[in-house]
C-alpha cells in the first residue's frame, strides 16, 4: 500500500530558495552580458558594481525578515518570526514541494479511525445520553439535575470523576455512580485522562450513545490559540491544524472510541503540551479534542460550543453568575442566540460572528449554560420550576 503523503517547506527553506533564485536570475543576467562586460573592462578598471549592489539589497531583505519582523498575524503566514510566536520557535506553514511519509503509527491512526467513522450506527432498544461529570467532590447542583433528569429514568446514566475526595450526594441518582478518579490540575493533562477515564466507563454500556461533558472548535491565530502551538508537535501535528475549543463536550459514539483508540496525537499533547512548558502556555483540554476531531473527521463536528459562557470579563475563566445576576430573562436570552460569537485572542481583538447550523437550518447554539455559583441554587430551582415549558 502507497504511504499517503504530505509536503512542508520551512520558512528557512523558502528562504533559501528565494535566495537561490535571485543568484539564478543575476548570473543568468551576468551570463548574458558577459561580452559587454569584457568589452568595458578593456576601457575601464572599474568593477561591476551593480552585482554587489543587488546581492547586498537581497541580503539585507533576508535578514530584515527576522531582526525586524511583521507585526501583523496575516504577514506571520508570509515569513515566519519570533514575533508572531513570542516563545521563540519558528512555525512550519508553508506547503510547497518538501514531500514527507506518514510514520507506520501515523497510518494505522488513519486506518483505525476511517474504520471507526464508517462502523454502521446500531441502534439500541434503549438509546441513552451518558453525562459525565468532572468534579473535584460534591456537586452542588445535584437537586437540580435531578428536576432536569425527572421522567426521563431510563434514558440516561450518570459518570462522575471525583478529583479530591468522595461526594457527599443530595440525590439518590447520583449516589455509586463514582468511577475510579486521580488527581486533576487545572491546564495539565491529567484533565484530557480524566476525560478519557469517564468515556471508558461510558463506552461500557452499548446502550449509551451520545456523551456529555457538561464545547467549541474554532481557528485562533492569537497568542490563546496558535501562540501555543510547539513545532515540538511536527511532524504529526501541523499548525494548520491546530484547534481551540473548550473543555466541555458533546460527542456520539464513534467519537467517543476515537478518543480511546488514539495513542500517537495523546502522546504529543501529554509530552509537550503543558502550562509554561518550553515558553508555551499550552492548555492541553482546550486544544487536544478539537484538534484531534478536525485533523479525522472535520465535517463530522459543529465547530461550536453547546455549552454557553460568558467571557466579557475578559478572564482566563468565564464569568461566574451569582445568585443576584440569575433570572427568566437570562436564559431566555440563551436560549435566542443562534449565532456562535468568538473573539480573538490576539491585540485586534477581531470578532466573528458564524451561525449555528442544525442539518442546515440556523437553530439556537446552546443546550446548556454554565458558570454558576451554589449561592444561585435557589433561584435556578425556581425558574426551572416555574418556567422549563416557555424557556
Amino acid at each position: 500500500m502507497d504511504a499517503e503523503r504530505e509536503s512542508i517547506l520551512t520558512s528557512h527553506e523558502f528562504l533559501y530558495i528565494a535566495c537561490c533564485g535571485a543568484l539564478a536570475m543575476v548570473w543568468k543576467t551576468w551570463e548574458g552580458r558577459i561580452e559587454v562586460m569584457q568589452m568595458a573592462q578593456k576601457r575601464s578598471s572599474k568593477r561591476p558594481l551593480w552585482i554587489l549592489l543587488i546581492l547586498s539589497m537581497l541580503c539585507i531583505c533576508m535578514m530584515g525578515v527576522h531582526v525586524y519582523p511583521p507585526r501583523q498575524y496575516t504577514a506571520c503566514y508570509l515569513f515566519a518570526s519570533t514575533i508572531c510566536n513570542p516563545h521563540g520557535q519558528l512555525f512550519q506553514v508553508f506547503q510547497f514541494s518538501h514531500e514527507r511519509t506518514y510514520t507506520d503509527d501515523e497510518i494505522a491512526a488513519r486506518v483505525v479511525f476511517d474504520n471507526i467513522l464508517k462502523m454502521p450506527e446500531i441502534q439500541p432498544k434503549n438509546p441513552k445520553i451518558a453525562f459525565l461529570f468532572l468534579t473535584p467532590g460534591s456537586l452542588p447542583f445535584e437537586k437540580l439535575w435531578e428536576k432536569f433528569f425527572l421522567g426521563h429514568e431510563d434514558r440516561f446514566s450518570i459518570y462522575i470523576h471525583a478529583s479530591e475526595q468522595k461526594p457527599k450526594h443530595q440525590s439518590s441518582l447520583f449516589v455509586d455512580r463514582e468511577i475510579r478518579s486521580e488527581k486533576v490540575d487545572w491546564g495539565q493533562v491529567s484533565m484530557v485522562e480524566a476525560e478519557r477515564r469517564l468515556l471508558t466507563s461510558a463506552l461500557q454500556d452499548p446502550d449509551n450513545g451520545f456523551f456529555v461533558l457538561l464545547s467549541d472548535s474554532f481557528e485562533d491565530s492569537g497568542p490563546h490559540g496558535t501562540g501555543r502551538y510547539s513545532t515540538n508537535m511536527l511532524p504529526e501535528i501541523e499548525i494548520k491544524d491546530w484547534r481551540k475549543g473548550a473543555q466541555w463536550f458533546i460527542i456520539k459514539r464513534q467519537h467517543a472510541l476515537m478518543v480511546l483508540a488514539d495513542g500517537i496525537y495523546y502522546s504529543k499533547f501529554k509530552e509537550f503540551c503543558k502550562p509554561g512548558s518550553d515558553g508555551y502556555n499550552c492548555i492541553a483540554d482546550e486544544h487536544y479534542l478539537p484538534t484531534l476531531f478536525h485533523m479525522h473527521d472535520p465535517s463530522g463536528i459543529s465547530n461550536w460550543s453547546l455549552t454557553h459562557v460568558d467571557w466579557s470579563e475578559g478572564k482566563w475563566h468565564p464569568k461566574a453568575y451569582e445568585g443576584k445576576d440569575v433570572s427568566y430573562e437570562l436564559f431566555k436570552n440563551i436560549t435566542l442566540i443562534d449565532e456562535k460569537e468568538h473573539i480573538s485572542s490576539d491585540e485586534k481583538k477581531q470578532k466573528t460572528l458564524v451561525p449555528c447550523l442544525w442539518n442546515g437550518v440556523k437553530r439556537p447554539c446552546y443546550l446548556f449554560a454554565r458558570k454558576f455559583k451554589p449561592e444561585a441554587l435557589d433561584i435556578l430551582m425556581e425558574i426551572f420550576s416555574s418556567h422549563t415549558s416557555t424557556i
